[in-house]
């Protein structure tokens, strides 16, 4: 990839930089900036250098939310950035070209137009009309399709920013780790996680699922899971992961009854179940002491631990296993590498962040490059006929 160092003219020339501004907003108001925090270096590069820069960005999932509160928040990190409420258009070229170069012009959720996710050729050249030279900042999008991440690079000189650039480098070097080598994979949906899995299994020495995916692997393991969350994938591509001498599953299991999920009590009612002894009418929630012990004496000995996703359903207050193995890893000499939202939200929680080696902005996205090695929006840089 094109680095942002390799641009070669900066004063007065309108970037137009494809930010991870998707921060979490309550009553109109951005409620965690980190991921504010992790754009910024990129963007005080360009401004420093006196360019105008020109964020494109997505925020939530419905189309309708708006980048101005994030816009205000980072102009707390970022001074001299504003915010227009379009996106492309006349309006949004003139606001552009009025930019006083070393200033930052936040525009409107790409998402509002329905060209971002069917990646449009036309609104990709709508885009590209706002400025001269595109810069690749968003890796937690680069696994997606999206008119910004792989319409814009055919079109404009095409650069990786310097977030993109680290995620890549930390990544790569995950997939040759430091021996002995720990990979957790947690979350759901066993289908989404299969070909990351296959990766891991090939260069780490312990390789252990949890949260709800850990479900289908005990299922397949003729352990009773009683009315547990279990993907409805094909078992027989579980039960080829299950034999790899590699994998690693739960020990024992938090379960409360079923009845009981969702009650203000529901966490009065839970028990640990030992392997086979989860009831008809129970479900797993997290994980047991058993399998916190057995993690954190994987994690001290390992040299390198990678972990994406919450081992028990972090949303419904069960952190116990997930607050047991940040602490394990915060407490080993490995390097770390961490992962996925609620992830990252359950280490920052317990202020251990500074203690992980590198947090990754993206999860689906770090997912898909660890299986793969590369992503849409990576591969539409090398491609970039500016670049050859």
């Amino acid at each position: 990839m094109r680095s942002v160092r390799d641009i070669p003219f900066f004063a007065n020339i309108p970037i137009l930089v494809r930010a991870a501004l998707n921060a979490p907003v309550k009553n109109g108001e951005v409620v965690n900036d980190y991921r504010l925090r992790r754009a910024a270096p990129t963007i005080r590069f360009l401004a420093e250098r006196g360019a105008k820069v020109v964020l494109i960005s997505h925020l939530g999932e419905q189309g309708t939310e708006t980048l101005s509160p994030v816009a205000r928040a980072l102009e707390k990190i970022v001074p001299g950035t504003s915010f227009f409420g379009e996106t492309v258009g006349e309006r949004a070229r003139a606001a552009v070209r009025d930019l006083p170069p070393r200033n930052v012009l936040v525009l409107e959720n790409l998402r509002r137009d329905k060209g971002e996710r069917t990646n449009d050729r036309a609104f990709a050249r709508e885009l590209a009309a706002l400025a001269d030279v595109f810069v690749q900042d968003s890796f937690d999008t680069c696994h997606r399709a999206h008119a910004s991440i792989v319409g814009v690079p055919e079109l404009l000189p095409s650069y990786a920013g310097l977030l993109l650039e680290e995620e890549v480098h930390e990544l790569s070097r995950a997939l040759a780790p430091k021996r002995p080598a720990l990979a957790v994979i947690g979350g759901a949906k066993f289908g989404t996680k299969e070909p990351v899995l296959m990766r891991l299994l090939q260069t780490y020495d312990h390789v252990f699922v949890g949260g709800a995916l850990a479900n289908d692997f005990l299922k397949a393991a003729g352990q009773p899971v009683g009315k547990s969350l279990v993907s409805t994938a094909d078992s027989s591509h579980v039960k080829k992961l299950l034999v790899n001498p590699k994998l690693v599953i739960p020990v024992d299991s938090l379960v409360i009854p079923a009845s009981a999920v969702g009650t203000p009590n529901a966490r009065a009612r839970a028990r640990i179940a030992s392997p086979g002894g989860v009831w008809s009418d129970e479900v797993i929630l997290d994980h047991g002491p058993g399998t916190s012990a057995l993690l954190s004496s994987l994690a001290e000995k390992a040299k390198t631990i990678l972990w994406n996703g919450p081992l028990g359903k972090y949303e419904d207050g069960l952190t116990d296993a997930t607050d047991a193995f940040a602490q394990a890893v915060a407490a080993s000499n490995a390097h770390s590498i961490v992962g996925g939202g609620d992830t990252i939200a359950a280490i920052e929680k317990l202020g251990l962040l500074s203690r992980f080696s590198f947090v990754s902005t993206g999860g689906g996205a770090m997912l898909d490059f660890l299986a793969k090695g590369m992503l849409p929006g990576i591969e539409a840089l090398d491609n970039s006929p500016f670049t050859r």
